[in-house]
């Protein structure tokens, strides 16, 4: 067997111990088996940069942040662009054609993929063109449909959790307001559940446009109250009621973040210091915790396990304590918000945590 891997999309935790997982279960099995690692995600399956992996190369990476393979985003939309690089056959029609006869040349038997949303929407459509394909949900957002938690996002709480955690000492010292912009542009799962884990006061949610009067009713009934400072967690995608979603290229291009926005509007009507905190790409770094690692594991050896029994054109995914399958046609296109039912939100509720509504 020759199976190839790559990584693709953002980077998170967890991505190493993936991989490990898949190869330790392949290599336990068949005595036979060979894995190549595609460098760079779908760029290396298009540039044909890939090279056979030793089984030594999976050890020691359990607990590595990143990848060994590297990654990069290949949007969807451009997938069937014609390739300008010299190292691509120009000739091809489709990048996607391109991917397909580069994995048919090197006689692989499949590829196990690790990414996000836009990952899985190419892994179904190769899967659509013959390609043997096993996927395995990678994002810190945790809004790929079909699995109850993607890798990587565990990681990712702990990381802003511990952010929160460390404002408050400043804050109360100073009497401030922080606003930490977390990650989370469509989906507000990282900020709910850091913002909950750090005992921030309030939560704002793409899925939830908030009012700023809210926002400030919370403000100054902790003033009132005796404590004189404030912690707001807010989603980079969450936006204030009866207004329109930032376009993404004008968020790229350095317009204010929806933390700048509610910074500003805090400071014409507060007296209080309010200030910004936005943690970026620190929520993506850094070992995967003790929960990643074991969720990791698991992913990959039930990635491993449906290669040998050639059950392709599935993601694993966990659903409710067990790690299953699910067809990839039921994953790709779809995103998995916060929904409005959903429990976490009445629990924050209960606990006295504002959602700006």
């Amino acid at each position: 067997m020759k199976i190839g891997f790559l990584t693709s999309g953002g980077d998170c935790q967890g991505l190493n111990a993936a991989l490990r997982g898949v190869a330790k279960t392949l290599f336990g099995a068949v005595p036979y088996v060979e894995i190549y690692g595609i460098q760079d995600g779908y760029r290396g399956l298009l540039e044909r940069k890939w090279r056979k992996m030793e089984k030594r190369e999976f050890s020691g990476i359990l607990r590595e942040g990143g990848t060994i393979l590297g990654t990069s985003r290949q949007s969807f939309k451009t997938m069937r662009d014609f390739e300008d690089s010299s190292a691509v056959d120009n000739s091809s029609k489709e990048r996607l054609d391109t991917m397909v006869r580069n994995f048919h040349n090197e006689s692989l038997d499949a590829l196990v993929i690790l990414g996000g949303n836009g990952t899985h929407k190419t892994a179904y459509a190769l899967s659509q063109r013959g390609i043997n394909i096993v996927t395995l949900p990678k994002t810190i957002d945790n809004d790929i449909y079909g699995t109850d938690y993607s890798f990587g996002f565990d990681s990712a709480v702990a990381k802003a959790a511990d952010v929160l955690d460390t404002l408050h000492s400043t804050a109360a010292a100073h009497g401030r307001v922080f606003v930490c912009e977390l990650m989370g542009r469509k989906a507000g799962w990282v900020a709910l559940y850091a913002g909950i884990a750090g005992g921030a006061d309030v939560i704002l949610l793409p899925e939830i446009p908030y009012t700023l009067d809210a926002v400030l009713d919370v403000i100054n009934k902790r003033n009132k109250s005796g404590k004189t400072f404030s912690i707001i967690a807010i989603a980079e995608g969450a936006m204030i009621k009866d207004t329109k979603p930032q376009p993404e290229k004008d968020r790229k291009a350095g317009d204010i973040s929806p933390g700048m926005e509610l910074v500003r509007a805090l400071e014409d009507r507060l007296e209080q210091d309010v200030r910004l905190v936005i943690p970026g790409h620190f929520q993506r770094g850094g070992d995967p915790t003790a929960t990643d690692r074991v969720f990791c594991s698991r992913l990959g050896a039930m990635a491993g396990e449906l290669v040998l029994k050639r059950k392709f054109g599935y993601m694993v995914a966990l659903q409710g304590l067990s790690i299953g399958a699910i067809p990839l046609s039921e994953v790709a296109g779809k995103m998995k918000t916060v929904p409005l039912d959903c429990e976490v939100l009445k629990q924050a509720r209960l606990l006295g945590i504002s959602l700006g509504e």
